[in-house]
């Protein structure tokens, strides 16, 4: 592999792992609350591409009852991925309210709160495609302005030309990151999530609103599903209301992989299962979610528990 490929698979990587890094936080600050997944996590991201194009002004297509229907206002991109954020964030307190609280007020198997968002889930993809069908939507080419098409990250020799819009993501990326790790480890919101997510009984007692900064948590977790999904579908477009769906089940993959319930595990996780599949060549790209299913099953056999999360020890 010559120094060139091995720099753009490497940017490639960085690019869409800070993708799957953000998505799967999303999953993280749910299970380190709850301790459950929320299996309607993947409709979130779906949703905020969804909410996204049409704040731009973009007309659906000619299927669903939606049917060439446009909002007649047209935001630029970064204003019209911070709404669709937080929408979806307003969609995720929806799910809260229907789907977890109830379960959990009545002290309910967490088995039936994953089956419960798995419904709701459904409910959701459903509700897309009797709106708008199921085509494929892509973003104008002006969504990023005047940007060039790539940026040349070697010379008129050798070039290593990388899409502006990978760049975009990365930037985008590491910023909400950047800024969530600040929230969580610097703030009073932060530091009593933690506290929440430690022992929501004795955080209570300590005069912390536990289901204040659970629905905190949740509106957090859908802002970052929507944004996720608004920058994947810039990329790549919108492929139908199950567009989420393989995204989401790769944000369980990250999430185990560095460890349930870890953020740092979780943006490591995300950036590593984005550099492996950078590096699958091209003849077997169809296989890259094989890759990361590989991954997420050979972590289960090796370290339970993943990489940055230690091995929890139960006192009796």
């Amino acid at each position: 592999m010559s120094f060139t490929i091995l720099l753009q698979n490497l940017l490639n990587g960085l690019s869409i792992g800070s993708v799957y890094a953000i998505f799967a936080l999303g999953y993280t600050l749910v299970f380190s609350i709850l301790g459950i997944i929320n299996f309607a996590h993947g409709a979130i991201f779906t949703l905020g591409a969804y909410f996204t194009y049409a704040l731009m002004g973009q007309a659906f297509g000619t299927n669903g009852l939606l049917a060439l229907a446009a909002l007649p206002i047209q935001l630029p991109f970064v204003l019209a991925m911070i709404l669709g954020g937080i929408l979806t964030g307003f969609v995720s307190l929806a799910i809260e309210r229907i789907a977890f609280r109830p379960l959990r007020r009545r002290g309910a198997d967490p088995l039936l709160t994953v089956v419960s968002s798995l419904g709701v889930a459904v409910v959701i993809v459903n509700v897309i495609q009797y709106l708008v069908g199921a085509e494929i939507y892509t973003f104008p080419a002006e969504t990023y302005g005047s940007l060039p098409d790539a940026v040349n990250f070697g010379s008129d020799q050798a070039p290593i030309p990388i899409r502006s819009v990978q760049i975009v993501i990365f930037g985008v990326s590491g910023f909400i990151l950047a800024v969530l790790v600040y929230l969580i480890n610097a703030t009073k919101f932060g530091k009593a999530m933690k506290a929440v997510a430690e022992d929501a009984t004795t955080a209570s007692l300590l005069g912390i609103d536990s289901d204040r900064f659970i629905v905190g948590t949740f509106f957090l977790s859908g802002f970052l599903g929507g944004i996720a999904g608004t920058l994947v579908a810039s990329s790549v477009g919108i492929a139908g209301p199950y567009f989420g769906i393989s995204f989401g089940l790769k944000g369980l993959a990250v999430i185990v992989l560095g460890g349930l319930g870890s953020i740092s595990g979780t943006v490591l996780g995300g950036l590593l299962i984005g550099l492996i599949e950078a590096f699958v060549p091209g003849e077997y790209s169809a296989y890259k979610d094989a890759v990361a299913f590989s991954i997420l099953f050979l972590m289960l056999l090796i370290r339970p528990q993943g990489l940055l999360r230690r091995k929890l020890i139960q006192k009796v």
